[in-house]
């Protein structure tokens, strides 16, 4: 068999690779390129999931990077148990053929309980006392303490927050993606993996800070080249193939669309009070959504406004479609765990989760970073709150009393959603805005364009 290495670097696409890429374009020059036409919706979870299992939503039930259970009446965000996946993975039928296959999966998402022979994902410790404890996940067990001797430990505030894809006291900007790309050198030095997955985040976070366009992110394309040639000279070295692609491309965004703030308008949305704060209170709510970067699932508990709901959201300006059952089957989105209606965004604007009305009623976790108990996707997380006097001296305070043992709040989150400058879901015009495939051998990409469910079966070719 072939030994392969999948690096995804999120947010690539054809629009980046040039003066300062000059890896990552070498590469490609050696090699070949397809586009990839994008997963709907054009998500993390659900683009690895069609990568890895060669289904759609409808298969193997990945609908977005969240989704509202009906019967707990809770939305639930980035769960990382892999059997949420309901179809057979890529290793798993792999593993079926070639009894001495492996598999190492790095950072991709649900990577708990996968079946992969080797994992590592991001998993705070939550003790009782109320404190968040930043550490990893691993299978097996017994390599987290192995190889953070060996790495030191996981920059967790460069993975997602105000500190990532930024030069700060806890890191460099590429501190994560530096870090993942070591922890697939370690697995590979002491487990020489048939299969590799790894996730090389980097790109994603001044993407949707600052937009595809701004010319700050040609730091940033500077240092994830740097990464991957790295990792491309590493593999080479070990008779291992690289395979090179992303998740999906980022369009710039000019306008936040706050839908659940128009179903709370009309009265099908419903708070309760906690506290002097504003709850989303699912369960009681006759329509509400669920807000996923440029995707919107939306639930209804009363089916009898279904036609004043599809009406109000396609007024919406921003708004690109409002697909129904009918058109979720033709895009093979259609399961359970989908909304009754999915809104899609136009390239330039964005969903925001808010359901609040006067910011001063905001729930506390509003203000913080926070990507469970949010009902929904939240890229203002990614900004420190410029309202603030001194607010890296109010993080050193709030890390002190951290540190002594104290409970605090780090609110230190902006509830601006103007701030965010590009985003990502539905599927871009412009092909350059596509996430791409490279490989190194020019057969292996039969056609200009790849469908995302077609992955799976490029990497089972290339370990033949």
């Amino acid at each position: 068999m072939n030994r392969i290495a999948v690096l995804n670097v999120v947010g690539l696409c054809d629009r980046h690779i040039g003066e300062h890429t000059p890896r990552i374009r070498a590469f490609r020059e050696s090699g070949k390129q397809a586009f990839i036409d994008p997963a709907f919706p054009a998500l993390t979870c659900t683009a690895q999931s069609n990568y890895l299992t060669g289904k759609t939503p409808e298969a193997h039930g990945i609908v977005a990077n969240g989704w509202y259970n009906r019967k707990l009446a809770e939305v639930h965000f980035w769960k990382q148990s892999n059997h949420l996946v309901q179809a057979q993975k890529i290793w798993g039928k792999l593993r079926e053929k070639h009894k001495d296959f492996t598999c190492a999966k790095l950072f991709w998402w649900y990577n708990m309980y996968s079946g992969a022979d080797w994992s590592i994902t991001p998993r705070p410790m939550y003790p009782a006392d109320g404190r968040k404890v930043f550490d990893i996940y691993t299978e097996p067990f017994d390599i987290r303490t192995e190889i953070k001797k060996d790495l030191g430990e996981f920059p967790f505030p460069g993975f997602w927050g105000p500190a990532a894809g930024v030069d700060t006291s806890q890191g460099t900007a590429d501190c994560v993606s530096r870090w993942i790309a070591e922890s697939a050198k370690w697995i590979e030095r002491k487990n020489s993996p048939t299969l590799s997955l790894v996730y090389l985040p980097h790109l994603d976070y001044n993407l949707q800070r600052l937009g595809p366009m701004a010319p700050e992110i040609a730091k940033d394309l500077r240092e994830i080249d740097n990464i991957v040639g790295d990792l491309i000279d590493f593999y080479e070295k070990t008779d291992v193939q690289v395979i090179l692609l992303s998740e999906y491309g980022i369009t710039p965004v000019n306008r936040a669309i706050h839908v659940n703030r128009l179903l709370r308008e009309e009265g099908w949305l419903v708070v309760k009070e906690e506290l002097g704060r504003e709850l989303l209170d699912a369960g009681a709510s006759k329509a509400f959504a669920v807000a996923d970067h440029q995707v919107a699932h939306v639930y209804l508990n009363d089916n009898t406004i279904a036609e004043d709901v599809q009406s109000l959201l396609e007024k919406v300006p921003g708004v690109q479609r409002v697909l129904d059952h009918a058109a979720q089957d033709a895009l093979g989105v259609r399961h359970e765990r989908a909304g009754d209606f999915i809104v899609v965004a136009a390239e330039d604007a964005w969903f925001t989760y808010y359901y609040w009305q006067d910011d001063a009623r905001a729930p506390d976790f509003a203000r913080t970073v926070d990507i469970h108990r949010k009902p929904g996707y939240d890229p203002v997380e990614l900004f420190l709150d410029p309202t603030i006097p001194l607010v890296k001296g109010k993080i050193a305070s709030r890390l002190l009393q951290k540190k002594l043992g104290f409970r605090m709040l780090m609110n230190v989150i902006p509830l601006d959603a103007s701030l965010v400058k590009g985003s990502h879901g539905c599927r871009p015009t412009n092909r350059i805005d596509w996430p791409i495939a490279i490989t190194p051998e020019t057969d292996w990409l039969k056609d200009e364009i790849l469908k995302s469910t077609d992955v799976s079966e490029l990497v089972e070719a290339a370990t033949r």
